[in-house]
């Protein structure tokens, strides 16, 4: 009797398998992703715009002193990356360039640049 049971289910198992029509796989749909493109070239326009803008907060830091030869400094140990967000950053008129700039300054070249025009001024 048991034989005969398994052997009823065994069948009816293999009929419904029958029945089931083949589904296909999924298939999902990727978009690529979004690239945002940085500038990776620091045009003349923007180098002045970001010359400026450091020249501004070296200014704020000495009133009155020279600052020409510090920005040279902060500018020649800055990236290229650095110095195009600080002139987009200006030209949007967004604050935190002091920040960027005060990052840049803080590097032991650029640091070692400074005392050295200093010494020199």
């Amino acid at each position: 009797m048991r034989f005969q049971t398994f052997a009823a289910l065994g069948l009816a198992a293999a009929a419904v398998a029958g029945c089931v029509a083949p589904v296909p796989p999924a298939t999902t749909v990727t978009t690529p992703p979004s690239v945002i493109t940085t500038p990776t070239v620091l045009d003349a326009a923007s180098r002045q715009v970001a010359r400026t803008v450091i020249n501004a907060e070296m200014e704020k830091r000495l009133p009155g002193a020279n600052v020409a030869p510090y920005t040279d400094c902060v500018v020649n140990n800055a990236t290229t990356a650095e110095l195009i967000d600080i002139a987009q950053a200006s030209r949007a008129g967004v604050t935190g360039t002091a920040d960027s700039v005060a990052a840049i300054v803080s590097r032991p070249a650029t640091t070692q640049c400074i005392a050295a025009a200093a010494r020199t001024a």
